[in-house]
């Protein structure tokens, strides 16, 4: 397994809606692998393939109960209620702000091995997998913001960069 390098926000591919899988090969196999190793190495629970700079509808979490999981294809076909939470990202280093996601998901996609799963997923676990579905289609958790908000984060980011890495109580997805 190689730990992949994550892109970072003002990168092109990371608004750019990413290709569906066609078939799960070896090669898919180890990107998914690849992908796991670089979350955890970047302490982060979630990271779709985009941020890696595959431009596929793959996405891979932390499901903090069986450890990695990964969703080929993935999408959300039900949302249910609201909640606002904290999020950062791991493509926006030190960046985090609240916003409002769905409170549940019913997703369906293809499994690491291939199989069809369909599943219900509540709080972090599907605030997680929102804003990895959303990184397949090109939006990042500041395009959620309120537009004042999001101005002054990408000022903020115009002025100082990005940091390499900043300690936070938020996850990064």
């Amino acid at each position: 397994m190689a730990v992949l390098s994550v892109r970072r926000y003002g990168d092109p591919i990371l608004r750019q809606k990413a290709t569906p899988v066609a078939s799960l090969t070896p090669a898919i196999t180890t990107i998914l692998e690849d992908m796991v190793e670089t979350m955890f190495q970047q302490v982060g629970i979630g990271l779709a393939a985009p941020q890696v700079g595959i431009p596929l509808r793959l996405i891979v979490m932390d499901d903090g109960k069986r450890g990695a999981r990964a969703l080929v294809n993935p999408v959300i076909i039900e949302r249910a209620g609201a909640v606002r939470a904290e999020e950062g990202c791991l493509s926006l280093p030190g960046i985090f702000a609240e916003v409002e996601r769905s409170e549940s998901v019913r997703v369906e996609a293809l499994d690491g091995g291939g199989a069809p799963v369909s599943f219900e997923a509540r709080d972090l676990h599907a605030r997680v997998i929102q804003h990895e579905v959303d990184h397949l289609d090109g939006i990042l958790f500041i395009d959620h913001l309120p537009p004042v908000t999001r101005d002054r984060i990408k000022k903020r980011i115009q002025k100082d960069g990005l940091p390499e890495a900043a300690p936070h109580h938020a996850f990064a997805l």
